[in-house]
């Protein structure tokens, strides 16, 4: 069996980032061209992003859409990515979230390749962002990502120093197969 891409295994999702490190306009642009060229349905391509900068007006906007507990790390980030996608309407069994999915795993893998790290944040007010974006009714706000480079993870509030710093722990294949697909590979 080869090796997993350093790529996929050195990826984690820290907290810690650093506020004084910026995004070149280049890495922003990368990350953005690995999103767009994600496989989707039909090439429709439902995925949507609003870019905010650290202390920008749309970083701000998204910003005071996370929860506090989220707002005391996430704030260091040099970039904050809301990513949404378009309402499915042709078809009603088109998943476009399962697409965006898509895109913000590739994303991912180009922040990786660019020595970037990204925390992805699923508990944010969608409608409150929605307006505060002033986005279309046919988008709907999924996920924001913190971007940034990596920073002193002891310069965390000290109740998610341990979590930061801890053992990286994922759970073995096995227990991710369905009872039945768990048989015996053919040789």
């Amino acid at each position: 069996m080869t090796d997993l891409t350093p790529l996929i295994a050195f990826r984690w999702s820290p907290r810690s980032f650093d506020p004084g490190a910026d995004l070149s306009p280049t890495e922003v642009d990368l990350l953005l061209e690995a999103a767009r060229w994600a496989p989707s349905a039909a090439n429709r391509q439902p995925w949507r992003f609003a870019v905010g900068h650290r202390d920008g007006e749309t970083w701000k906007r998204i910003m005071v859409n996370l929860p506090e507990r989220d707002q005391r790390w996430a704030g260091r980030a040099s970039m904050l990515l809301l990513a949404a996608h378009l309402v499915a309407a042709v078809d009603p069994t088109e998943d476009p979230a399962y697409d965006l999915g898509h895109a913000v795993a590739q994303l991912t893998v180009q922040a990786t390749a660019l020595g970037l790290h990204l925390r992805q944040l699923r508990d944010l007010d969608r409608a409150g962002i929605a307006a505060d974006l002033d986005l279309p009714s046919d988008i709907r706000p999924a996920v924001v990502v913190a971007i940034g480079r990596l920073g002193d993870p002891l310069d965390l509030p000290t109740d998610l120093i341990n979590s930061e710093i801890g053992f990286r722990r994922r759970r073995p294949v096995a227990d991710l197969l369905l009872a039945s697909a768990a048989a015996t590979p053919v040789s």
